[in-house]
Order: structure tokens, then sequence, then C-alpha cells
């Protein structure tokens, strides 16, 4: 099976079930013949973009926001990938250049597109740097100081 397809199963498994951790997703998966390890998950997982949600009754299940109105992460789960993947933020007038480990830009860059900062009005991504476009009201050196922070550099 190849990978978009075993992502796309992920995808149909989320919005019909409510599967609340890794290993129940790996076991779902598993019972329809298809071997994926927790990691494999967890990252197929990040790729998709799902999220945590709380569901009636306080459980929290995974979800994959359909509509880009919905597709707001958490600033816990951006601080987390920034501080994890970012290790350079340099800005020039309305422009910001973050730099990654090689092929790590899209995690950052998708992340940062999830988290409907109103000070980004988009990020285009290469291997391992991320051009980030601050909005009209911000500098770059704000934005720069922002993302900065969130990395915790």
């Amino acid at each position: 099976m190849t990978k978009a397809a075993r992502q796309h199963r992920i995808g149909q498994l989320l919005a019909d079930r409510e599967v609340t951790s890794q290993p129940q997703l790996v076991d779902l998966l598993g019972s329809e013949g298809i071997t994926a390890t927790q990691a494999t998950v967890s990252r197929d997982l990040e790729d998709l973009g799902a999220i945590k949600v709380r569901v009636p009754g306080g459980a929290t299940v995974y979800a994959i926001p359909e509509l880009p109105t919905q597709q707001i992460a958490p600033e816990n789960h951006l601080r987390r990938v920034l501080s994890d993947w970012v290790v350079e933020v340099v800005h020039a007038h309305h422009l910001v250049v973050a730099r990654t480990p090689p092929g790590s830009a899209h995690v950052v860059a998708s992340a940062l597109d999830r988290a409907g900062l109103a000070e980004i009005i988009g990020t285009v991504a290469g291997d391992d740097t991320i051009l980030v476009i601050a909005a009209e009201q911000v500098s770059g050196a704000e934005l720069a100081d922002i993302l900065r922070d969130l990395a915790g550099l």
C-alpha cells in the first residue's frame, strides 16, 4: 500500500470513528490488513494535519479539519514544532526566512499555515528553508521576533 493510500484510509477512519490514540489507529489499520507502526501513523497524522479535539463526554479524538477556517492549530502545537525544527530566523523588509534541518521545512510551514497567525499571510517551503511573508501591518523584524520567541531561539 502506498503512503498516499494509507493516509487516505486514515482520513476515512478518523471521519467514521472516534479514534483516541495512535495505538488504536494502528490496530484499526491492522484489522483491515494495513501494516503500519506507531511512528508511521504519527508521521501520517502530522502530514494530514490531524489535531486532537474534545468531543461530548470529554474524550479527545483525532480529527482532520476540512475547511481552511477549521485548520487552526493550537499555539502549543506551533511552539513544539518550531522549537523542534527551526534553527535560525532572519528577516528582510516584510519577509522572514526560517531554516530547518534538511527535509523538515514542509512540517514547519504547514504548522505556520495552520496556526492562523494574523501576522503571516503565507509561507513557501523548500527542503530546509521557509519563506514567511509578513502581513502589511507587521514588519519582517517584528515577525522574526515572534517566530524566534515561539521557537525558543
